[in-house]
This record gives structure tokens, C-alpha cells and sequence, in this order.
């Protein structure tokens, strides 16, 4: 069984936030999520940021979730898995104990996602992003009707922030720049 309950709101690593990360892990409400991805780094400087890193998560109560093969997950003792539904599905016999949140950005993805026994979707972009500047968006509408599609949570990703989850009505949302 996967960690419950799941959090509610999540801050994503990324390389341009790398330098407010502790900082923005210690202002995070307790039991918050964690993705680290920080593709930027080769495996050795990674798993050395990512312990750090999740020192703080543990001392906050966070979940850390680690973006890469089900392995390193089990190595690194992650709390869970973050990534496109085929690496979920085939890390799930290796990582049956720890959640396991998909990427989506449409609705043949949010299918592989549940097919793959994903515990959550996170759902992108659903605002403009300095990620993808000038990139297609989901719109609050195009969210509230691929998020419809779907018994499983779902968390809102791209542009969000405080106000912009209030006004799309969500509880559970990440971001990058909203929250570091």
C-alpha cells in the first residue's frame, strides 16, 4: 500500500530552483510533497543533493519523491516514484510500498496512468510556465475536464500558485516557481 494520506500540495525540483530549495522546504506546510527531479546533475552530485535534501523533508514531515528508475528509488529510499506512466507501471512489483504519481498532460496519458496502478496523476501544464515558454495549455476548463476523466487524484502543475489553485477551485497542486 502506498503512503497515505497524500499531500496536498507539492514544490518540484528543478535547476533554476535549486539555489531556494531549503528554504522553501522548511516554509512548506508540514506533510507536503517533494518531487526531486534535478536532471541538471550527474548520479553522484544528485544522490548527494537528494539526501540532503530529504534530511529536511523527514525533519518537516515531508513526502520525497524521486524522479528516475524504480531502483534508485529503492536505493535512495525515496517515499515514492514520479514520472510517465510506463516507468510507473514497470517500477510497481520493485516499489509496491511507495507512491507512485504519473505525468499526464492529456487523456490517452491519464489511461496508461491508471492502467499502470498509478496512486496519483499530476496534471500539466494547466497554466503558462517559464518551463515551456509560449507552450499549449490545459486552461482551467481543459484541467476541470481531463481531471473529470479520472477516479484518481489529481494534482494541478503548471503556473500555479496560491491564488491561481483557489481560483481553479483544486486543493491539490504543485509547482516550481509558485512555491520556491
Amino acid at each position: 500500500m502506498p503512503i497515505q494520506p497524500l499531500p496536498d500540495l507539492w514544490l518540484l525540483s528543478d535547476a533554476r530552483n535549486d539555489a531556494a530549495l531549503e528554504d522553501a522546504l522548511v516554509r512548506l506546510p508540514e506533510g507536503s510533497g517533494f518531487v526531486f527531479r534535478h536532471y541538471h546533475l550527474d548520479e553522484a552530485r544528485r544522490r548527494e543533493r537528494f539526501e540532503m535534501l530529504r534530511s529536511i523533508c523527514r525533519s518537516k514531515n515531508h513526502l520525497a519523491v524521486l524522479s528516475g528508475a524504480a531502483e534508485l528509488v529503492r536505493d535512495w529510499e525515496a517515499e515514492g516514484v514520479y514520472g510517465p506512466a510506463d516507468a510507473i507501471g514497470n517500477a510497481a512489483p520493485m516499489l509496491h510500498s511507495k507512491i507512485r504519481i504519473a505525468t499526464a498532460h492529456h487523456a490517452t496519458e491519464i489511461a496508461a496512468a491508471e492502467a499502470a496502478g498509478a496512486d496519483a496523476i499530476m496534471l500539466s501544464p494547466v497554466y503558462p510556465t517559464r518551463s515551456h515558454p509560449g507552450g499549449a495549455v490545459l486552461g482551467p476548463e481543459g484541467f476541470r475536464a481531463l481531471a473529470g476523466r479520472t477516479r484518481l487524484p489529481v494534482i494541478a502543475l503548471g503556473g500555479m500558485t496560491a491564488e491561481r489553485a483557489s481560483d481553479l477551485g483544486v486543493t491539490r497542486w504543485a509547482a516550481i516557481d509558485g512555491l520556491s
